[in-house]
């Protein structure tokens, strides 16, 4: 079980990394605006593009987070610190769901919510 929680936490990890490449870098990209869905009137606003690179620089340290806790691995630290940062991406999942878009809870809190799971239980 702890190979497949490895996993999930890593899906989850990339995910974020992802997202923090979008939102910081490539905000002007195809990909970003079909992915944020950014209405037309916003997506020349430097504001905005400063509240996604904030944005991004969140989503990358839930990665950085998954990502240690991965290295550590499954020493009681490492289960802890894996633990930590998934339950912050569901909270952040069902928070970005109920104010920004509904799809958030299924496209980043699904895979959080599978990786909770199988983390616990493995301890």
């Amino acid at each position: 079980m702890e190979i497949l929680s490895a996993i999930l936490v890593g899906i989850v990890a990339l995910e974020h990394l992802f997202i923090m490449i979008l939102e910081m870098f490539f905000i002007k990209s195809k990909i970003a605006k079909r992915s944020f869905k950014l209405p037309k009137h916003l997506e020349g606003d430097p504001n905005v593009a400063v509240m996604f690179a904030n944005q991004g620089l969140y989503n990358g340290f839930l990665a950085a987070g998954l990502i240690w806790g991965l290295i550590v691995g499954f020493t009681p630290i490492g289960y802890q610190i894996q633990l930590f940062f998934i339950i912050c991406v569901v909270i952040a999942a069902i928070f970005g769901g109920l104010t920004s878009n509904k799809s958030i809870i299924v496209k980043q809190g699904l895979p959080a919510i599978f990786a909770l799971m199988a983390l616990l239980s493995v301890m």
